[in-house]
């Protein structure tokens, strides 16, 4: 059975549905596998295979202490009728560019793949642990997670939901989906603070042994829907499988064929599970890490300096205003052998100092890993050369993408994740369309009447909506806030 340590070596090895349960290792790192699965990738049956199938094939290998009967059950929760595309994601062709869409479920973002499985994993983990407590989702969010776990989560029994996000620098279709909730487990605070102020104070939360036997007490206890949790990123390895093996049956590629892959990344996890992808038998020439602004991960793969020491900026492009980037941990953890020593160390330099250097072998380790970043007149630039060019509409953090793709010149098959849809950031792309301002459903409206496109179902009536969650505080109220919330 596979076993799931912590990138910190402090904790015991735990099996995937405890890791699940865990959120985070109790020893403040992250759980990894401790090897990795070993799993059959036969290109020549895989292009023939459905999303779901695909699914299924990644959630045995890596959660392999849950039963068929209940993967199966969790993959029919996630990916049936609430996806637009009958297999979960569709794609876009631009000459040696593949864009895999990944925001056609009930949020319009990527995030939606994973966080439509993790409610059914967790709840399904909780009765294999017989475990009677009631789970309470922690969740920090920069736009999206918040939406897409809260679409996960809402109402699903024995969980409740907390999510923290900060009241300036979310899209406002992002604003209006939290602030619009209506789930009676969901509550919906925004902070004063930046995401990595809500990042900080939840990670710090979910370690904190007084606090978990206090919840115990009250049949509570903690859990994490980002990507810091295991259950969040296996997921999002299944659309990089599906996506080569689409490419292998479009005779773009043959078998074995290497690809390039480009993700638009602030906290890491998407791209990690393209990594964790080529781990288990994908093949990659090269990862492209594409930041913002906050370009700390492009420095960190020029230099191996981690440094989140710098302004932090609020951005066009706002899923990605992060300066800590928790999946790094993960990548550095197998980058280094898997020395959990070394990781300690970088994450205690981290918390005190706001840096580490990697060591030249463990940097040595990561050659496969390319970055750039876009500024913000770069992004509205590329939505509108996209636009003109291709008559393709793409949202800011995927043309942050589109435009590493061209700074790291690389050549040959390349997919890049298309993380959002443009109507979800409506007003920017209309502002690098060259359009007037507007605002709210007038937005959606022109967006739809510029591009030809018709609205998404899942936010045509959004502004319609009553607001239902207004309170704002400063990060540092969290822990009070979050005991008034849940106790």
């Amino acid at each position: 059975m596979m076993k799931y340590v912590s990138t910190r070596g402090q904790a015991p090895a735990v099996t995937a549905s405890q890791a699940i349960l865990n959120g985070i290792s109790p020893d403040g790192g992250l759980y990894v596998p401790e090897k990795w699965p070993e799993i059959s990738l036969d290109w020549s049956v895989l292009k023939t295979q459905t999303y779901s199938d695909l699914a299924t094939l990644i959630f045995d290998a890596f959660f392999d202490d849950f039963s068929v009967s209940e993967i199966d059950y969790i993959i029919k929760k996630a990916y049936g009728k609430q996806w637009e595309t009958d297999n979960v994601v569709s794609f876009h062709e631009e000459n040696d560019l593949t864009y895999i869409e990944l925001f056609h479920g009930p949020t319009l973002a990527f995030k939606d793949v994973a966080l439509q499985a993790l409610p059914h994993l967790m709840t399904t983990a909780a009765k294999k642990q017989a475990m009677s407590d009631k789970i309470v989702i922690l969740t920090a969010t920069s736009g999206d997670t918040g939406t897409a776990a809260m679409s996960g989560f809402g109402d699903v029994s024995q969980t409740e939901i907390i999510v923290f996000y900060p009241e300036e620098g979310v899209s406002e279709i992002q604003r209006q989906q939290m602030q619009t909730e209506t789930a009676d487990n969901a509550h919906v605070i925004a902070i004063t603070g930046n995401f990595d102020d809500a990042q900080k104070a939840v990670k710090t939360l979910l370690a904190d042994e007084s606090l978990a036997k206090d919840l115990k007490a009250e049949g509570l206890r903690f859990s994490s829907a980002n990507s810091i949790n295991i259950g969040r990123l296996v997921p999002q390895i299944v659309y990089y499988i599906y996506a080569y093996a689409q490419l292998i049956k479009d005779e773009k590629i043959k078998a074995g064929d290497e690809i390039n892959i480009v993700v638009p990344t602030g906290n890491f996890g998407n791209v990690l599970a393209a990594y964790y992808a080529s781990q288990i038998g994908l093949p990659v020439k090269q990862f492209i890490v594409a930041s913002n602004e906050n370009n700390v991960l492009t420095d960190f793969f020029t230099t191996g300096k981690y440094d989140s020491n710098r302004h932090f900026k609020v951005t066009n492009a706002p899923a990605m205003d992060i300066l800590v980037s928790s999946n790094l941990e993960r990548l550095l953890y197998f980058a280094s052998g898997q020395n959990s020593d070394e990781i300690q160390a970088y994450m205690t330099a981290l918390q005190e100092d706001g840096a580490y250097v990697i060591k030249p072998d463990t940097r040595a380790n990561l050659n496969k890993f390319v970055a750039a970043f876009a500024t913000q007149d770069q992004v509205s630039e590329t939505i509108k050369k996209i636009a003109n060019a291709t008559n393709y509409t793409i949202d800011p953090h995927t043309a942050v993408g589109r435009y590493a793709y061209e700074q790291t010149a690389v050549t040959g098959p390349t997919l890049i994740a298309a993380t959002a849809s443009p109507y979800k950031f409506s007003e920017t792309v209309l502002q690098a369309l060259n359009m007037a301002p507007v605002s709210g459903q007038a937005a959606l409206a022109q967006l739809s009447k510029m591009t030809g496109t018709e609205i998404p179902i899942q936010i045509a009536t959004l502004f319609n909506k009553p607001i239902r969650h207004k309170q704002v505080i400063d990060s540092k109220q969290i822990l009070a806030t979050l005991k008034h919330e849940i106790f």
